[in-house]
């Protein structure tokens, strides 16, 4: 295991010297939190890849796979169909809003009353996210190092914690890349070829298992429809998956790289299905399904392969870690603290040679002016909160981990209780004109109470809690938005003007693209004048 302990102790330095170097990078809260917003193609795609991608889609995909055959890649088909359908249909939109949470969108929609509700439910999610995660790290450092499951999580979760809180969204970027590399070849390029020829190729395998293991339902109909409705969903409207929508460069690389990353998940989800039915047919007596990637790993890979394939699993789970971890944190800090403070958690307006995304404008870097250095002084100070918030949440999430057993438990309770409180009201606001802050806030709490009282008297792991939980939000949005006042037309024309990402001098009707929701007869001038620059009231 030599050769396979020094593949593992160089990634996991290289993680750390690419937190490091991301540090230098990440001057302004933008640069921290959504690294500039100015990602292309080429790495949009892969960090969206490697956050959606985690230690649940790796290991937990290939354990459906063990039990269920081929359709147990729905889970993580069912993930790449929900980051499908936020690239082609809702990114672009997303994209332009150039704010940092969902809790801000809900804020500047519905106009500055949704936001705490909100970021109490997205924070209790994104920590939730991120403990799984982290506890995923017992499982593979008890395959590489037969380490203590208490040691393993504060290891793996402090050297995310690390280059989290050094570099933020710049560090995670760059591992994340070097995640997906790793997972590419170590998962599809590696271990799918080779845990197929060991088990005797599709023909052998297919001969010794049961039909239901090709049935493309063998999971069953109404599994795979709740997992349309928790992760497809849950894609749409997750913190962790926003912000890194934020980071693409324009509407057209999170279009298409946003495309390129779901088509990637479906053929990882069908990877980890006959990788996890090649480990049936080969150890047909595990004890646990999830032990099927670990098994098959150290006993059917040569020396060398099996520490590059535990690396793919290690990146996995680190690029979910760090991407749950800086969300966490970001709404930890701009939704909740910020709020409790009674300060808003947005910047001033940029002031002279400040571009409005928080960085400096082209061509001012130098300039030596009072208002430079006071605006250098506070970008400092904005990115030193930030990463005090990520070490604060990422001890919390070690603590918490290490406390928790049931992965799959306290995964479900955070994607119930996001798409049973989130998903109306967000959906809402970008689709129907008429809801409002009144229905929004009514979604949240009906839907959220529903879905948590049904796990309670249900159990968690139940699927009627989603269902109800489901239907409950959208009467309690639709109901409640219709017999209250209507949105402010103000701050209707104001969303309708970020929305549509013309600039803030432009007149109403100068976006060809703007939809049909009726003109205004106030001036944007007037429009955006209770609005700070990310459009927060």
């Amino acid at each position: 295991m030599a050769v396979d302990y020094a593949v593992i102790v160089l990634y996991l330095a290289g993680m750390l010297a690419m937190g490091w170097w991301g540090m230098r990078r990440a001057t302004s809260k933008s640069d921290f939190l959504v690294a500039g917003r100015r990602l292309g193609p080429v790495m949009y795609s892969g960090t969206m890849a490697a956050i959606v991608l985690g230690g649940a889609s790796t290991i937990g995909g290939v354990g459906l796979g063990y039990q269920y055959g081929l359709s147990g890649a729905w889970m993580v088909f069912t993930i790449g169909l929900g980051l499908l359908a936020l690239s082609v249909f809702f990114s672009a939109r997303i994209a332009r809003l150039k704010v940092y949470t969902v809790s801000e969108m809900l804020d500047l929609r519905y106009g500055g009353s949704a936001g705490i509700i909100s970021g109490v439910v997205m924070w209790a999610y994104t920590l939730m996210l991120a403990v799984t995660s982290t506890i995923a790290y017992a499982t593979i450092f008890d395959v590489l190092f037969g380490m203590d499951r208490t040691l393993s999580i504060i290891l793996g979760g402090a050297i995310v914690v690390a280059y989290s809180t050094l570099g933020g969204m710049w560090s995670i970027t760059l591992t994340d890349m070097v995640q997906f590399v790793v997972k590419t070849i170590g998962v599809l390029l590696l271990l799918l070829p080779l845990a197929v020829v060991k088990a005797g190729g599709f023909a052998a395998m297919k001969a010794q298992l049961p039909d239901d293991y090709f049935a493309p339902l063998g999971i069953g109909g109404q599994t795979v429809f709740t997992y349309v409705l928790i992760y497809s969903f849950g894609m749409l409207i997750g913190q962790d998956i926003w912000q890194r929508v934020f980071t693409a460069r324009g509407d057209k690389v999170a279009r298409l790289g946003g495309t390129a990353a779901g088509t990637y998940c479906l053929a990882y989800a069908l990877a980890g299905a006959v990788i996890g039915t090649a480990a049936k047919v080969l150890y047909p007596h595990l004890g646990s399904p999830d032990d099927a990637f670990a098994t098959i790993v150290k006993d059917a890979l040569p020396v060398g392969v099996r520490g590059l394939v535990l690396a793919a699993a290690l990146s996995a789970v680190m690029s979910t870690s760090s991407g749950a971890l800086i969300a966490c944190a970001t709404v930890a800090n701009n939704d909740i603290w910020a709020r409790v403070k009674r300060v808003a958690p947005v910047r001033r307006r940029p002031s002279a040679g400040e571009s409005a995304d928080g960085g400096r404008a082209p061509g001012t870097e130098h300039a030596g002016d009072e208002s430079g250095t006071e605006a250098h002084d506070e970008a400092h100070d904005e990115v030193r909160g930030n990463r005090v918030f990520i070490l604060l949440m990422g001890l919390a999430v070690i603590v918490i981990a290490i406390a928790l057993n049931n992965v799959v438990e306290a995964l479900t309770l955070a994607y119930n209780v996001l798409v049973g409180g989130l998903l109306v009201p967000i959906l809402g606001g970008l689709l129907w004109k008429r809801g409002n802050a009144a229905g929004a806030l009514a979604a949240v709490a009906v839907g959220g109470l529903t879905v948590i009282g049904l796990m309670v008297s249900l159990g968690v792991l139940a699927n009627e809690p989603i269902y109800y939980g489901l239907i409950a939000s959208l009467v309690a949005y639709v109901a409640v938005s219709l017999t209250t006042e209507p949105t402010d037309p103000q701050v209707l024309a104001a969303w309708r003007v970020r929305l549509s990402g013309r600039p803030e001098g432009a007149a109403d009707g100068d976006d060809p693209e703007e939809d049909a929701a009726g003109d205004t007869s106030v001036t944007v001038a007037r429009v955006l004048a209770p609005f700070p620059a990310t459009g927060r009231a």
